[in-house]
C-alpha cells in the first residue's frame, strides 16, 4: 500500500510538473506571438506613414525650376552687314497639356549674356518683351522690361582690365556681363489655358549677345517654403503626425475588437446559463411529480388490508 501510495504522489507530481511545462511553453508561444505582431504591426505603421508623407510631399510640391536655353534668331542683311530685324525665338516649355502647378505663383526670368563691346556700350537701352501662350495660340500673358549694360567709367574699366588681365590671357575670365531681366514676377497657371509655348523679342538691331536662357521659379511661401527650406525638420513632423494618428486608429479598433469579442463571449454564458436553469427546472418539476407517486400507497395493496381486517 506504501508502494502504490508513493507511486501515485510521483505520478501526480510529475503531471503537475508536465501541466506547468505545457502551461509555461504555451504563454512563452503567445508572447512570442503578441511581440512579432506588435513589431510587425509597427513596421507597417511607419512605413505607412513615410509613404503618406513622401506621397504628399510629391503631390503638394511643385517643381521648384525650369530652365529653358533660348536660341535668338535675326534675318540678316542682304546688302550691309548686321542684323536687319529684331532677335527673337521660340521656346517651347512642356509637350504635355501643363507643367506649372495651377494656384502657385511664378517668377519668368530672361538671363542675358552679353559681351562688354563698343557697340553694346554705345547701344543703350532697349526692350524686351515675352508672350505666354497655350497650345491653341492663345495669349495667357505678356510683359515688356527695359535693360542694358551696367555702367563702368573707363578709369574703372581701364584698371579693371589691368587687374583680371592675367585670367583673360588664359582665358578663365571674359569682358562681359550678366543681365537677369524678371518679365514676370507672380505669374499663376490658369487651369483652362495651361501655357505650353513662350515667344521671346529683343527689340533692338544693334544688340550683341553670347547666350540667353529662361528660367521659371516658383515664388514659394506658407508650406511650401517650410517644406523647401527645412525638409528634415517637415520630414520629422509629417512622418510623426501620420504615425500618431494611424496609431491611435490602431489602439481604437484594437479596442473595439476586444469589446466586442467579451460581448460575445457574455452572450454565450449567459444563453448556457439559460439551458442549464431550465433542465434543471424541469428536472426538479418532473422530480417533484414523482414523489407522490412513489409516496402514494398502491391500490392492491390498500384491498388486500382491508380484506385482512375484515376476515379478523
Amino acid at each position: 500500500m506504501v508502494v502504490i501510495r508513493l507511486f501515485r504522489r510521483l505520478g501526480d507530481k510529475w503531471f503537475d510538473v508536465q501541466q506547468k511545462t505545457a502551461e509555461g511553453v504555451q504563454s512563452a508561444r503567445d508572447a512570442m506571438f503578441r511581440g512579432g505582431v506588435i513589431a510587425i504591426t509597427s513596421v507597417v505603421v511607419i512605413w505607412i506613414s513615410v509613404f503618406l508623407y513622401a506621397t504628399f510631399y510629391y503631390a503638394y510640391m511643385p517643381s521648384i525650376s525650369h530652365v529653358r536655353p533660348v536660341h535668338l534668331q535675326f534675318k540678316s542683311c542682304d546688302e550691309s552687314k548686321g542684323v536687319c530685324s529684331f532677335p527673337s525665338a521660340h521656346v517651347q516649355l512642356t509637350k504635355k497639356q501643363q507643367l506649372l502647378m495651377v494656384g502657385q505663383s511664378y517668377k519668368v526670368n530672361l538671363h542675358l549674356e552679353l559681351p562688354e563691346s563698343p557697340a553694346n556700350r554705345e547701344l543703350g537701352m532697349f526692350m524686351v518683351c515675352a508672350q505666354l501662350r497655350d497650345r491653341d495660340g492663345v495669349l495667357v500673358g505678356n510683359a515688356c522690361r527695359s535693360a542694358m549694360l551696367h555702367y563702368r567709367s573707363s578709369l574703372l574699366h581701364i584698371l579693371t582690365t589691368l587687374m583680371f588681365s592675367p585670367m583673360m590671357i588664359l582665358g578663365s575670365t571674359e569682358e562681359k556681363q550678366h543681365l537677369v531681366l524678371e518679365l514676370f514676377a507672380n505669374f499663376e497657371e490658369d487651369q483652362s489655358h495651361p501655357v505650353t509655348d513662350v515667344y521671346v523679342e529683343i527689340q533692338s538691331r544693334y544688340v550683341e549677345f553670347y547666350s540667353a536662357t529662361m528660367m521659371i521659379n516658383a515664388h514659394l511661401s506658407g508650406l511650401r517654403y517650410i517644406m523647401f527650406h527645412w525638409p528634415v525638420l517637415s520630414a520629422i513632423l509629417g512622418i510623426s503626425t501620420n504615425l500618431f494618428f494611424i496609431a491611435l486608429i490602431c489602439i481604437l479598433s484594437y479596442f473595439h475588437f476586444i469589446a466586442d469579442e467579451e460581448i460575445l463571449d457574455d452572450d454565450f454564458i449567459y444563453e448556457k446559463c439559460d439551458l442549464s436553469s431550465d433542465t434543471s427546472s424541469s428536472e426538479d418539476t418532473s422530480m417533484l411529480e414523482d414523489i407522490p407517486r412513489q409516496s402514494r400507497p398502491d391500490d392492491k395493496s390498500t384491498k388486500t388490508i382491508s380484506r385482512i381486517e375484515s376476515i379478523g
